[in-house]
């Protein structure tokens, strides 16, 4: 845990591997800047540090135009973390609050409203609202620079009740009135193109191919570090296009409503693991003399995500027992046949034509329809009648430890399906899916044993992507 002078030191040192992990507000300016703003260095006494923009905001600061600390890689611990609070940031981020109010939030996390507010105010200070009002002036900043839109159609677009509420949250976070933002703006059309923040190191390389291995035809399209796909939100289908540059993401999205634009972005974020701390988990798993070489070949390599917990969770099925290559031709004949189809502009510029299956069609399809044996096909069916019910749900506010019991339940899901969906769908650092005959063969190769692995924790899920790159470079070296 750092201290307050752990984090003043940070700041003398412009350290920008904590820009999002903290902000530095200082009471003679009444700003608050990322570490690595480079202003001149303020008094220790005059300083106060906020774990999340919304708490710095609710105290009366405003955001530096200089540093732009809204545009930092989010916090690590809300990905790390398993917890109430964890889960509550998760979720706001995702634009519940937006889509369904405190009352929708508290009802997918299972606690009251005013469990889940103490719970955020014991933690940052602020509850719920406070902090989905900072990300709806972040996403609305966003949109005035970014497109042509109309200010009252961008306030509604970010999750606002009205203009006035909009030019009040604008001017109190900004010092800005929204007019005043957009002079000067550099905008395009309809698409919207926004700059992702990346802590570095950032394995660009070895994520693309990663993702590119599994890519499903129609549904996704990758380029060395480019990737780009269909994606279902809330409000309709969007396409995402993504270049992962080793200090930023560009993304364009094309999106069938702008009030989808906080999801969008919160699901590549997730998708690409953006808010991890690489230095962190490098550091960790370099203190293991067998683990170092590897980190060392790929620092900062993340751990793929999703965008769509169903989605996850019939990739791990179908890839039961089959080849990477072998699942990809499965998936794409299932998102052709049982997929929606998609006639977004940008769809159809890349290549791309459907949205992966709903819950709904894998449950109407009949079981013959899957190109694959029918124990595994029923295991399909039953995961997705159990979205459809509720019965299971896989979105970044559901208790990790309580997903994978319930997977389990399911016939047909066994440990490695359960330990794979819950890695890739729930962003869990701290699996390893031990059974997975390729992380065995890499365990042996390197001479550990399953005991070793525990002085990984919390981080053996990006120790289990290692051991799977090491076998992948081993074949490009041989």
């Amino acid at each position: 845990m750092m201290t307050d002078d752990d984090r003043y030191r940070a700041v003398q040192a412009r350290d920008a591997r904590f820009d999002g992990v903290f902000f530095t507000a200082v009471r003679t300016t009444g700003i608050f800047c990322r570490p690595s703003c480079p202003a001149v260095t303020p008094k220790r006494e005059n300083v106060t540090f906020y774990r999340d923009p919304a708490s710095a905001q609710a105290a009366g600061y405003r955001a530096c135009r200089r540093c732009r600390p809204d545009v930092t890689p989010g916090s690590p611990e809300w990905n790390l973390r398993g917890d109430l609070a964890a889960r509550t940031m998760r979720l706001i981020a995702d634009g519940v609050v937006e889509r369904e109010g405190v009352t929708g939030l508290a009802r997918r996390l299972g606690y009251s409203e005013r469990q889940v507010h103490r719970t955020l105010v014991d933690e940052l200070g602020v509850g719920p609202l406070s902090v989905a009002r900072s990300n709806r002036a972040h996403l609305a900043r966003t949109l005035i620079e970014s497109t042509d839109l109309p200010l009252a159609d961008i306030a509604f677009a970010a999750g606002f009740g009205s203009v006035r509420q909009f030019n009040d949250t604008m001017r109190t976070a900004y010092a800005l009135a929204p007019r005043d933002l957009r002079r000067g703006a550099s905008r395009g059309g309809g698409r919207l193109e926004i700059r992702l923040a990346v802590r570095r190191p950032f394995a660009a390389g070895a994520l693309t191919a990663f993702l590119g291995a599994r890519a499903i035809a129609g549904v996704e399209r990758v380029e060395e570090r480019r990737y780009a796909r269909i994606v279902s939100l809330p409000h309709g289908p969007a396409v995402v296009d993504l270049t992962l540059d080793d200090d930023a993401v560009q993304a364009r999205l094309e999106l069938t409503d702008l009030a989808d634009t906080q999801t969008a972005v919160h699901r590549c974020r997730r998708l690409l693991d953006l808010d991890a701390d690489p230095t962190t988990i490098d550091d960790a798993l370099t203190s293991d003399p067998v683990l170092a070489p590897l980190v060392d070949r790929h620092p900062g390599l993340r751990l793929p995500g999703q965008v769509d917990g169903f989605e996850v969770a019939v990739r791990a099925i179908v890839g039961q027992q089959v080849s990477v290559a072998g699942a990809r031709t499965v998936l794409g004949e299932m998102a052709r046949k049982h997929g929606s189809a998609v006639d977004l502009p940008m769809a159809a510029e890349l290549g791309l034509s459907h949205a992966f299956p709903s819950p709904q069609s894998v449950v109407d399809a009949p079981e013959t329809g899957f190109s694959m044996p029918r124990s595994r096909a029923r295991a399909l069916v039953a995961v997705a009648r159990s979205f459809v019910a509720g019965e299971l749900v896989l979105d970044t506010g559901v208790d990790r430890a309580d997903a994978r019991r319930r997977l389990l339940e399911v016939p047909g899901v066994g440990p490695w399906t359960a330990d794979y969906i819950v890695m890739r769908a729930l962003s869990d650092p701290d699996i390893l899916p031990i059974t997975d005959l390729v992380l065995r063969r890499a365990l042996a190769a390197h001479g550990l044993t399953e005991e070793r692995t525990d002085q990984w924790r919390p981080w053996r899920s990006y120790a289990a992507l290692h051991l799977w790159q090491s076998i992948t470079d081993e074949r490009m070296d041989s």
